[in-house]
Protein backbone atom coordinates (compact mmCIF):
# COMPACT_ATOMS: atom_id res chain seq x y z
CA UNK A 1 0.00 0.00 0.00
CA UNK A 2 3.02 2.21 0.97
CA UNK A 3 4.53 1.60 -2.33
CA UNK A 4 1.67 2.26 -4.36
CA UNK A 5 1.17 5.71 -2.29
CA UNK A 6 4.69 6.71 -3.16
CA UNK A 7 4.46 5.80 -6.73
CA UNK A 8 0.70 7.98 -7.10
CA UNK A 9 2.84 10.98 -5.60
CA UNK A 10 5.72 10.32 -7.23
CA UNK A 11 3.84 10.08 -10.88
CA UNK A 12 2.02 13.08 -9.58
CA UNK A 13 4.97 15.27 -8.90
CA UNK A 14 6.41 14.26 -12.22
CA UNK A 15 3.28 14.92 -14.29
CA UNK A 16 2.82 18.54 -12.47
CA UNK A 17 6.95 19.67 -12.71
CA UNK A 18 6.65 18.87 -16.47
CA UNK A 19 6.83 22.29 -17.93
CA UNK A 20 4.60 23.82 -20.19
CA UNK A 21 5.20 27.80 -22.01
CA UNK A 22 2.70 29.96 -22.78
CA UNK A 23 3.20 32.72 -25.89
CA UNK A 24 0.67 35.92 -26.00
CA UNK A 25 0.92 37.31 -29.19
CA UNK A 26 -0.26 40.17 -31.33
CA UNK A 27 0.20 41.00 -34.80
CA UNK A 28 0.32 44.88 -34.87
CA UNK A 29 -0.61 45.51 -37.88
CA UNK A 30 -3.13 48.41 -38.70
CA UNK A 31 -2.07 51.31 -39.90
CA UNK A 32 -4.74 53.30 -41.21
CA UNK A 33 -6.85 53.43 -37.79
CA UNK A 34 -4.78 55.99 -35.40
CA UNK A 35 -7.36 54.05 -32.74
CA UNK A 36 -5.70 50.91 -33.14
CA UNK A 37 -2.21 53.04 -31.96
CA UNK A 38 -3.56 53.65 -28.46
CA UNK A 39 -5.14 50.50 -28.88
CA UNK A 40 -1.34 48.57 -28.48
CA UNK A 41 0.04 50.76 -25.64
CA UNK A 42 -3.00 49.84 -24.03
CA UNK A 43 -2.69 46.55 -24.19
CA UNK A 44 1.36 46.81 -23.46
CA UNK A 45 1.11 48.96 -20.56
CA UNK A 46 -1.32 46.92 -18.87
CA UNK A 47 -0.01 43.37 -19.75
CA UNK A 48 3.29 45.11 -18.23
CA UNK A 49 1.30 46.24 -15.13
CA UNK A 50 0.43 42.50 -15.16
CA UNK A 51 3.47 41.18 -14.86
CA UNK A 52 2.58 39.63 -18.41
CA UNK A 53 5.21 39.89 -21.15
CA UNK A 54 3.83 39.77 -24.78
CA UNK A 55 5.58 39.63 -28.29
CA UNK A 56 4.17 42.29 -30.65
CA UNK A 57 4.93 41.30 -34.27
CA UNK A 58 4.65 44.70 -35.90
CA UNK A 59 4.27 45.55 -39.76
CA UNK A 60 7.17 47.47 -41.30
CA UNK A 61 4.64 50.15 -41.82
CA UNK A 62 3.19 50.40 -38.87
CA UNK A 63 6.07 50.99 -37.30
CA UNK A 64 7.10 54.15 -40.19
CA UNK A 65 3.52 55.27 -39.30
CA UNK A 66 3.55 55.05 -35.35
CA UNK A 67 7.05 57.52 -36.06
CA UNK A 68 5.14 59.82 -38.74
CA UNK A 69 2.13 60.23 -36.10
CA UNK A 70 4.90 61.12 -33.27
CA UNK A 71 3.93 58.25 -31.30
CA UNK A 72 7.15 57.55 -29.27
CA UNK A 73 4.84 56.92 -26.55
CA UNK A 74 3.56 53.87 -28.22
CA UNK A 75 6.94 52.74 -29.65
CA UNK A 76 8.60 52.63 -26.20
CA UNK A 77 5.53 51.06 -24.43
CA UNK A 78 5.99 48.03 -26.64
CA UNK A 79 10.23 47.74 -26.86
CA UNK A 80 9.36 46.75 -23.10
CA UNK A 81 7.99 43.44 -24.90
CA UNK A 82 9.23 41.67 -27.37
CA UNK A 83 9.37 42.56 -31.04
CA UNK A 84 8.46 40.33 -33.68
CA UNK A 85 7.67 40.96 -37.60
CA UNK A 86 4.75 40.83 -39.26
CA UNK A 87 6.11 41.78 -43.32
CA UNK A 88 6.51 45.27 -44.35
CA UNK A 89 3.12 46.37 -45.58
CA UNK A 90 0.85 43.16 -44.79
CA UNK A 91 -1.79 43.28 -47.02
CA UNK A 92 -0.84 45.57 -50.01
CA UNK A 93 -0.50 43.11 -53.19
CA UNK A 94 0.67 41.03 -53.70
CA UNK A 95 0.41 39.19 -51.20
CA UNK A 96 3.86 36.76 -50.12
CA UNK A 97 1.64 33.41 -51.50
CA UNK A 98 0.55 35.31 -54.63
CA UNK A 99 4.22 35.72 -56.00
CA UNK A 100 5.93 32.93 -54.29
CA UNK A 101 3.55 30.74 -55.88
CA UNK A 102 5.01 31.21 -59.66
CA UNK A 103 8.61 31.15 -58.06
CA UNK A 104 11.18 28.45 -57.51
CA UNK A 105 12.69 27.76 -54.11
CA UNK A 106 15.91 30.18 -54.55
CA UNK A 107 14.29 32.55 -56.44
CA UNK A 108 11.57 32.97 -54.09
CA UNK A 109 13.80 33.43 -51.10
CA UNK A 110 15.71 36.19 -53.17
CA UNK A 111 12.10 37.58 -53.47
CA UNK A 112 11.02 37.22 -50.04
CA UNK A 113 14.21 39.33 -48.97
CA UNK A 114 14.06 41.82 -51.48
CA UNK A 115 10.77 42.62 -50.04
CA UNK A 116 11.02 41.88 -46.16
CA UNK A 117 14.76 42.77 -45.86
CA UNK A 118 13.11 46.74 -45.79
CA UNK A 119 10.41 46.23 -43.19
CA UNK A 120 13.02 44.32 -40.99
CA UNK A 121 15.71 47.16 -41.12
CA UNK A 122 13.46 49.76 -40.20
CA UNK A 123 11.78 47.36 -37.36
CA UNK A 124 15.29 47.30 -35.76
CA UNK A 125 16.16 51.16 -36.32
CA UNK A 126 12.34 51.65 -34.85
CA UNK A 127 12.83 49.55 -31.79
CA UNK A 128 16.13 48.77 -31.77
CA UNK A 129 16.36 44.83 -31.98
CA UNK A 130 16.23 42.63 -34.45
CA UNK A 131 12.76 41.20 -34.62
CA UNK A 132 12.66 37.36 -32.93
CA UNK A 133 10.32 35.83 -35.11
CA UNK A 134 7.97 36.55 -37.99
CA UNK A 135 4.22 35.35 -38.70
CA UNK A 136 3.07 35.78 -42.37
CA UNK A 137 -0.29 37.85 -43.27
CA UNK A 138 -3.60 35.84 -42.74
CA UNK A 139 -2.44 32.61 -44.67
CA UNK A 140 -0.01 33.63 -46.80
CA UNK A 141 2.52 31.17 -46.24
CA UNK A 142 5.40 29.92 -48.59
CA UNK A 143 8.72 27.76 -47.69
CA UNK A 144 11.22 29.87 -49.99
CA UNK A 145 10.46 32.78 -46.74
CA UNK A 146 12.13 30.49 -44.58
CA UNK A 147 15.19 30.78 -46.49
CA UNK A 148 15.02 34.33 -46.71
CA UNK A 149 13.95 34.62 -42.64
CA UNK A 150 17.43 32.72 -41.94
CA UNK A 151 19.44 35.62 -44.25
CA UNK A 152 17.58 38.19 -41.86
CA UNK A 153 18.32 36.83 -38.88
CA UNK A 154 15.31 36.12 -37.71
CA UNK A 155 14.96 32.77 -36.22
CA UNK A 156 11.27 31.86 -35.53
CA UNK A 157 8.15 30.98 -37.27
CA UNK A 158 5.42 32.08 -35.12
CA UNK A 159 2.08 31.56 -36.45
CA UNK A 160 -1.02 29.85 -36.89
CA UNK A 161 -1.92 27.98 -40.00
CA UNK A 162 -2.44 24.53 -41.55
CA UNK A 163 0.31 24.14 -43.83
CA UNK A 164 2.89 22.00 -41.95
CA UNK A 165 1.92 20.65 -38.79
CA UNK A 166 3.10 18.07 -36.34
CA UNK A 167 1.91 17.00 -33.53
CA UNK A 168 -0.15 20.21 -32.42
CA UNK A 169 3.74 21.20 -31.07
CA UNK A 170 6.71 23.24 -32.27
CA UNK A 171 8.72 22.22 -34.57
CA UNK A 172 12.12 22.69 -36.75
CA UNK A 173 11.26 23.10 -40.44
CA UNK A 174 13.98 24.45 -43.22
CA UNK A 175 16.46 25.50 -39.91
CA UNK A 176 13.76 27.85 -38.14
CA UNK A 177 11.53 26.88 -35.00
CA UNK A 178 8.12 26.87 -36.02
CA UNK A 179 5.40 27.55 -33.46
CA UNK A 180 2.84 26.64 -35.42
CA UNK A 181 -0.60 24.79 -36.27
CA UNK A 182 -0.82 24.03 -32.43
CA UNK A 183 -4.53 22.77 -33.00
CA UNK A 184 -6.28 22.65 -29.39
CA UNK A 185 -3.00 24.15 -27.87
CA UNK A 186 -4.16 27.52 -29.65
CA UNK A 187 -6.41 28.99 -27.22
CA UNK A 188 -8.43 32.48 -27.45
CA UNK A 189 -11.15 34.27 -25.36
CA UNK A 190 -13.73 35.22 -26.94
CA UNK A 191 -13.51 39.29 -26.87
CA UNK A 192 -17.40 39.74 -27.99
CA UNK A 193 -18.64 37.18 -25.58
CA UNK A 194 -18.53 37.11 -22.11
CA UNK A 195 -20.29 34.11 -21.38
CA UNK A 196 -18.02 32.27 -23.11
CA UNK A 197 -14.92 33.43 -20.84
CA UNK A 198 -15.33 29.94 -18.78
CA UNK A 199 -15.15 28.00 -21.63
CA UNK A 200 -11.91 29.27 -22.31
CA UNK A 201 -10.58 28.94 -19.57
CA UNK A 202 -12.23 24.80 -19.62
CA UNK A 203 -10.67 24.48 -22.74
CA UNK A 204 -6.79 26.39 -21.40
CA UNK A 205 -6.84 23.74 -18.56
CA UNK A 206 -7.54 20.53 -20.19
CA UNK A 207 -4.42 22.26 -23.05
CA UNK A 208 -2.57 22.41 -19.80
CA UNK A 209 -3.46 18.77 -18.23
CA UNK A 210 -2.46 16.57 -21.69
CA UNK A 211 0.21 18.55 -22.07
CA UNK A 212 2.11 17.84 -18.75
CA UNK A 213 0.72 14.44 -18.92
CA UNK A 214 2.97 13.99 -22.22
CA UNK A 215 6.17 15.64 -20.32
CA UNK A 216 5.41 19.40 -21.35
CA UNK A 217 4.42 21.37 -24.63
CA UNK A 218 3.68 24.87 -25.86
CA UNK A 219 0.16 26.72 -25.37
CA UNK A 220 -0.19 30.17 -27.30
CA UNK A 221 -2.79 33.02 -27.48
CA UNK A 222 -3.12 35.66 -30.80
CA UNK A 223 -4.78 38.90 -30.98
CA UNK A 224 -4.83 42.23 -32.99
CA UNK A 225 -4.66 45.56 -30.85
CA UNK A 226 -6.74 46.34 -33.47
CA UNK A 227 -9.78 44.22 -32.72
CA UNK A 228 -10.04 45.66 -29.20
CA UNK A 229 -11.47 48.99 -31.07
CA UNK A 230 -12.29 48.14 -34.38
CA UNK A 231 -15.69 45.54 -35.34
CA UNK A 232 -13.84 44.91 -38.88
CA UNK A 233 -10.23 44.67 -40.04
CA UNK A 234 -8.71 47.28 -41.78
CA UNK A 235 -7.45 45.58 -44.42
CA UNK A 236 -10.77 44.07 -45.54
CA UNK A 237 -12.19 47.46 -45.99
CA UNK A 238 -9.17 48.58 -48.39
CA UNK A 239 -7.69 45.28 -49.62
CA UNK A 240 -9.89 42.07 -50.13
CA UNK A 241 -9.74 40.05 -52.98
CA UNK A 242 -6.38 41.31 -53.77
CA UNK A 243 -7.51 44.69 -54.66
CA UNK A 244 -5.32 47.07 -54.61
CA UNK A 245 -6.04 51.00 -52.26
CA UNK A 246 -3.71 53.80 -52.79
CA UNK A 247 -3.01 55.77 -49.54
CA UNK A 248 -5.05 58.65 -50.11
CA UNK A 249 -8.15 56.60 -50.56
CA UNK A 250 -7.80 54.56 -47.32
CA UNK A 251 -11.04 54.13 -46.08
CA UNK A 252 -11.04 53.70 -41.71
CA UNK A 253 -12.78 50.61 -40.08
CA UNK A 254 -15.95 50.52 -38.27
CA UNK A 255 -14.92 51.62 -34.44
CA UNK A 256 -16.29 49.72 -31.19
CA UNK A 257 -18.30 51.30 -29.29
CA UNK A 258 -16.56 52.50 -25.72
CA UNK A 259 -18.15 49.50 -23.91
CA UNK A 260 -17.71 47.01 -26.78
CA UNK A 261 -14.04 47.92 -26.32
CA UNK A 262 -13.95 47.88 -22.63
CA UNK A 263 -15.36 44.57 -22.43
CA UNK A 264 -12.85 43.47 -24.87
CA UNK A 265 -10.00 44.65 -22.82
CA UNK A 266 -11.37 43.02 -19.52
CA UNK A 267 -12.07 39.31 -21.37
CA UNK A 268 -8.50 39.75 -22.01
CA UNK A 269 -7.51 40.52 -18.56
CA UNK A 270 -9.34 38.28 -16.97
CA UNK A 271 -8.01 35.50 -19.00
CA UNK A 272 -4.59 35.90 -18.50
CA UNK A 273 -5.04 36.47 -14.63
CA UNK A 274 -5.84 32.80 -15.15
CA UNK A 275 -3.39 32.09 -17.51
CA UNK A 276 -1.06 33.39 -14.46
CA UNK A 277 -2.90 31.24 -11.56
CA UNK A 278 -2.21 28.28 -13.63
CA UNK A 279 1.92 27.77 -12.69
CA UNK A 280 2.57 27.91 -16.62
CA UNK A 281 5.73 29.43 -17.69
CA UNK A 282 4.96 32.69 -20.14
CA UNK A 283 7.34 33.75 -22.51
CA UNK A 284 8.18 35.84 -25.32
CA UNK A 285 9.43 34.92 -28.76
CA UNK A 286 12.77 36.12 -27.95
CA UNK A 287 12.55 32.92 -25.22
CA UNK A 288 11.44 30.45 -27.52
CA UNK A 289 15.20 29.45 -28.48
CA UNK A 290 16.09 28.83 -25.01
CA UNK A 291 13.68 26.45 -23.91
CA UNK A 292 12.85 24.47 -26.97
CA UNK A 293 15.62 22.68 -28.83
CA UNK A 294 17.25 21.09 -32.04
CA UNK A 295 17.53 17.54 -31.31
CA UNK A 296 21.01 16.72 -32.59
CA UNK A 297 22.03 13.38 -30.98
CA UNK A 298 23.13 10.55 -32.48
CA UNK A 299 21.68 8.42 -35.80
CA UNK A 300 21.97 5.09 -34.53
CA UNK A 301 22.79 4.06 -38.58
CA UNK A 302 22.38 0.52 -38.40
CA UNK A 303 18.55 0.72 -37.25
CA UNK A 304 17.79 4.03 -39.33
CA UNK A 305 19.04 1.63 -42.37
CA UNK A 306 16.43 -1.40 -41.80
CA UNK A 307 13.93 1.68 -41.34
CA UNK A 308 14.51 3.74 -43.84
CA UNK A 309 14.70 0.59 -46.51
CA UNK A 310 11.12 0.10 -45.83
CA UNK A 311 9.69 3.63 -45.25
CA UNK A 312 11.17 7.37 -44.51
CA UNK A 313 10.04 9.41 -41.94
CA UNK A 314 10.70 11.16 -39.14
CA UNK A 315 12.03 8.90 -36.38
CA UNK A 316 13.93 9.32 -32.82
CA UNK A 317 13.90 13.14 -32.95
CA UNK A 318 15.59 13.01 -36.37
CA UNK A 319 14.29 14.68 -39.68
CA UNK A 320 14.45 12.66 -42.98
CA UNK A 321 17.61 15.13 -43.63
CA UNK A 322 19.39 13.86 -40.58
CA UNK A 323 19.35 10.06 -41.29
CA UNK A 324 20.30 10.38 -45.04
CA UNK A 325 23.29 12.80 -43.53
CA UNK A 326 24.00 10.27 -40.93
CA UNK A 327 24.13 7.48 -43.60
CA UNK A 328 26.39 9.19 -46.23
CA UNK A 329 28.64 9.96 -43.52
CA UNK A 330 28.30 13.44 -42.22
CA UNK A 331 28.51 15.28 -39.23
CA UNK A 332 24.86 16.43 -37.56
CA UNK A 333 24.28 19.22 -39.99
CA UNK A 334 21.73 21.28 -41.21
CA UNK A 335 20.71 21.68 -45.32
CA UNK A 336 17.17 22.22 -47.03
CA UNK A 337 15.15 20.00 -48.99
CA UNK A 338 15.50 19.29 -52.54
CA UNK A 339 14.64 22.40 -54.80
CA UNK A 340 12.60 20.06 -57.03
CA UNK A 341 10.81 16.95 -57.43
CA UNK A 342 12.60 14.49 -60.33
CA UNK A 343 11.07 10.81 -60.61
CA UNK A 344 14.08 8.14 -61.13
CA UNK A 345 15.13 6.98 -64.51
CA UNK A 346 16.93 4.10 -63.57
CA UNK A 347 15.09 0.89 -65.49
CA UNK A 348 17.43 -1.24 -63.76
CA UNK A 349 16.66 -3.73 -60.58
CA UNK A 350 20.32 -3.03 -59.20
CA UNK A 351 23.40 -0.95 -59.64
CA UNK A 352 27.06 -2.28 -59.48
CA UNK A 353 29.37 -1.25 -57.02
CA UNK A 354 31.79 1.29 -59.06
CA UNK A 355 28.97 3.22 -60.89
CA UNK A 356 27.55 3.31 -57.31
CA UNK A 357 30.32 4.72 -55.56
CA UNK A 358 30.50 7.41 -58.26
CA UNK A 359 26.67 8.41 -57.82
CA UNK A 360 27.29 7.95 -53.74
CA UNK A 361 30.33 10.63 -53.65
CA UNK A 362 28.65 13.34 -56.67
CA UNK A 363 25.60 13.41 -53.90
CA UNK A 364 27.81 13.88 -51.26
CA UNK A 365 29.90 16.41 -53.22
CA UNK A 366 26.97 18.38 -53.99
CA UNK A 367 25.44 18.17 -50.34
CA UNK A 368 28.58 19.93 -49.41
CA UNK A 369 28.65 22.59 -52.10
CA UNK A 370 25.43 23.81 -52.28
CA UNK A 371 24.05 22.74 -48.34
CA UNK A 372 20.75 21.28 -50.20
CA UNK A 373 19.92 17.80 -50.46
CA UNK A 374 20.05 17.02 -54.34
CA UNK A 375 16.87 16.14 -56.19
CA UNK A 376 18.38 13.51 -57.59
CA UNK A 377 21.60 11.12 -57.89
CA UNK A 378 22.93 10.25 -61.58
CA UNK A 379 24.34 7.29 -62.06
CA UNK A 380 25.92 6.99 -65.81
CA UNK A 381 23.32 8.63 -67.72
CA UNK A 382 20.32 7.50 -65.47
CA UNK A 383 19.24 8.77 -62.07
CA UNK A 384 17.59 8.00 -59.12
CA UNK A 385 15.32 10.18 -57.13
CA UNK A 386 16.69 11.25 -53.79
CA UNK A 387 13.92 8.93 -52.03
CA UNK A 388 14.81 6.55 -54.13
CA UNK A 389 18.73 6.73 -53.16
CA UNK A 390 17.91 7.02 -49.93
CA UNK A 391 16.04 3.63 -49.83
CA UNK A 392 18.81 1.93 -51.81
CA UNK A 393 21.45 3.40 -49.67
CA UNK A 394 19.33 1.86 -46.18
CA UNK A 395 19.23 -1.08 -47.91
CA UNK A 396 22.83 -1.43 -49.35
CA UNK A 397 24.20 -4.76 -48.03
CA UNK A 398 27.84 -4.19 -49.14
CA UNK A 399 27.57 -6.73 -52.38
CA UNK A 400 29.09 -5.92 -55.56
CA UNK A 401 26.10 -4.55 -57.03
CA UNK A 402 22.88 -1.81 -55.04
CA UNK A 403 19.08 -3.13 -55.31
CA UNK A 404 17.17 -0.08 -56.43
CA UNK A 405 14.37 0.02 -54.34
CA UNK A 406 11.41 2.86 -54.26
CA UNK A 407 11.60 5.35 -51.52
CA UNK A 408 8.20 5.73 -49.49
CA UNK A 409 8.45 9.56 -48.39
CA UNK A 410 6.09 9.24 -44.99
CA UNK A 411 7.18 12.52 -43.76
CA UNK A 412 5.03 14.19 -46.17
CA UNK A 413 1.94 13.85 -45.00
CA UNK A 414 2.76 16.67 -42.68
CA UNK A 415 2.10 19.20 -45.21
CA UNK A 416 -1.11 20.10 -46.08
CA UNK A 417 -2.93 18.87 -49.74
CA UNK A 418 -5.70 21.27 -49.19
CA UNK A 419 -4.47 23.65 -51.66
CA UNK A 420 -7.15 26.16 -51.46
CA UNK A 421 -8.59 26.08 -47.71
CA UNK A 422 -4.84 26.21 -46.13
CA UNK A 423 -4.71 29.64 -48.36
CA UNK A 424 -8.25 31.12 -47.95
CA UNK A 425 -7.77 34.53 -46.85
CA UNK A 426 -10.24 37.70 -47.38
CA UNK A 427 -6.68 39.47 -49.36
CA UNK A 428 -5.97 36.94 -51.27
CA UNK A 429 -7.57 36.88 -54.59
CA UNK A 430 -11.47 35.37 -54.77
CA UNK A 431 -10.74 31.43 -54.91
CA UNK A 432 -6.91 31.61 -55.09
CA UNK A 433 -4.76 28.43 -54.45
CA UNK A 434 -1.51 27.65 -54.32
CA UNK A 435 -0.77 23.73 -54.79
CA UNK A 436 3.23 24.53 -55.85
CA UNK A 437 3.72 25.98 -52.60
CA UNK A 438 2.71 23.05 -50.91
CA UNK A 439 4.44 20.67 -53.38
CA UNK A 440 7.32 22.82 -52.69
CA UNK A 441 6.54 22.21 -48.93
CA UNK A 442 6.93 18.71 -49.38
CA UNK A 443 10.27 18.44 -50.58
CA UNK A 444 11.28 20.61 -48.17
CA UNK A 445 9.78 18.26 -45.84
CA UNK A 446 12.97 16.34 -45.48
CA UNK A 447 14.03 18.74 -42.96
CA UNK A 448 11.33 18.26 -40.75
CA UNK A 449 11.10 17.06 -36.77
CA UNK A 450 9.57 18.17 -33.60
CA UNK A 451 11.33 20.86 -31.52
CA UNK A 452 12.72 19.14 -28.09
CA UNK A 453 12.42 20.80 -24.55
CA UNK A 454 15.46 22.04 -23.14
Amino acid sequence: MLLCLLFAVSAWTMVAAAPVYYLLWFDTEDYVEPAADDAALRLALDLEKMGVRATFKVVGEKARVLEARGRKDVITALSRHDIGYHTDNHSIPPAPSVYLRTMGLLEGAQEFERREMPGVRDLQRVFGVIPSCYGQPGSSWGPQSNIALRRMGVPVYMDEGSHVTLNNQPFWYMGMLYVYGLGPNTVRADLDDAGKLADAKKKFDASVAALRAQGGGVIHTYYHPTEFVTTEFWDAVNFAKGRYTAPSDYRRPALRTKESSEQAYRLLYEFMKHVQASGVHIITGRQLTQVLADPQGIVDVPEIRRQMAQSIDIRGGHSAADQLLAMLGFQPRYVDGPAQRVESTVKRTSIDRDLWNRGKSAAIDYIERHKRLPSHVWFGGEHLSVGDFAASLAGDDGGPSVAVRKGKLAFERHVSTEAQKAFQWAIHPEGFQAPELHEMGRLQAWTLKPAQLR
